[in-house]
């Protein structure tokens, strides 16, 4: 008898959604490939020894279902998350898996949240939105540096890039969600202010220091979950969202073996706790294919049950051994340190 691990992943042909299958081949593990165009997958390529292939929409419940079939966890690598997530959590609810997707879209953790804890809870089923590069990894370098168990003073999450190519689906999501964007203030969400806030940020190499915007993103949510975080704000390279708001920037092209694109990225946490100014920082190349094994990591943990804790809408960090998680991350370069460097201390205030 085959005992490995099957993962379902619905989303499969889509361009994050290939990593995420290529991941959990390296790994040695069954996928289920989920779409919604048998034309697409089977292009792709048809079922093997470690990848079944599977058609369903997301407004077909039954079909879902039978998608779900003999999978150990599910995840979601079809956005808009606002349309995705609710359907697919429910499936995966109703076969007693683990959910989790890629999503940075603050209105879609809030709305899984809201509509799915209370009964992930009592069913003991672990829902994970934002298991990736925005949410996910911002979350891991916050709780790997604080006692959770204290307040929180302030968190600034600040992400570089050198150049962000959108893929379709980050075009088609942007188009969707059109919410008013949150930072967390005196405790609460608290909406960004009309006109846009920037500041220099000093990165570590390879982006350097950048000018950088406040855009929050779904690592807010988040982290206010499970973290007594007064102050929260997260920033994004100004030359990346001058990229992702350009209609004519063309889409990530793959410069290896692997498919990846040359984008660098640079992930610095700044967190101020107890009066000790804390830094977390993670940087390696192409956002979207970083996601794969983040999210992939994640599922096996949970379907082993090497987790904290356990059932409801929870987040990576709150999941699982902060630092820990980060080691296994082979794509990821960590660093975790203090800081005095009065730019931290006066511009985070600011």
């Amino acid at each position: 008898m085959d005992d490995r691990m099957t993962v379902a992943v619905y989303g499969a042909t889509g361009h994050t959604g290939r990593f995420v299958v290529a991941e959990l081949a390296r790994r040695g593990l069954r996928a289920i490939r989920i779409g919604r165009d048998a034309a697409r997958l089977a292009k792709d390529g048809g079922d093997t020894a470690l990848a079944l292939t599977r058609v369903a929409t997301i407004d077909d419940p039954a079909a879902l279902d039978a998608a779900l079939r003999g999978a150990d966890a599910v995840i979601n690598c079809a956005g808009p998350y606002l349309d995705t997530a609710l359907p697919l959590a429910d499936a995966a609810l109703r076969a007693g898996i683990p959910y989790l997707d890629l999503t940075a879209e603050q209105p879609s953790v809030l709305a899984l949240a809201e509509h799915s804890d209370a009964r992930a809870r009592a069913a003991g089923v672990t829902l994970v939105p934002a298991a990736a590069f925005y949410g996910g990894l911002a979350d891991l370098l916050v709780t790997a540096v604080v006692d959770p168990h204290q307040p929180i003073e302030r968190v600034d999450v600040a992400t570089g890039l050198d150049r962000w190519h959108p893929t379709r689906g980050t075009r088609v999501t942007g188009e969707r969600n059109r919410a008013v964007r949150l930072v967390q203030k005196d405790g609460k969400p608290t909406p960004v202010p009309s006109t846009a806030r920037e500041r220099a940020w000093p990165f570590p190499p390879p982006i350097g220091r950048v000018d950088v915007t406040l855009l929050p993103f779904s690592e807010v949510m988040t982290l206010s979950r499970h973290l007594r975080i007064d102050t929260i704000e997260s920033w994004l390279a100004t030359v990346a969202l001058r990229d992702v708001r350009d209609a004519a920037t063309p889409p990530p092209e793959p410069t290896d073996e692997m498919g990846r694109s040359a984008q660098q990225f640079v992930m610095d946490a700044i967190v101020v706790q107890g009066g000790t100014t804390h830094r977390a920082t993670a940087s390696g190349q192409d956002i979207y294919a970083v996601s794969a094994p983040i999210i992939v990591e994640a599922a096996v943990r949970l379907i082993a049950g090497d987790t904290v804790v356990s059932g409801g809408v929870r987040s990576l960090g709150e999941l699982f051994d902060a630092r820990d998680f980060l080691a296994a991350l082979d794509s990821v370069a960590v660093s975790f340190g203090t800081t005095t460097d009065p730019v931290f201390n006066q511009e985070t205030q600011a």
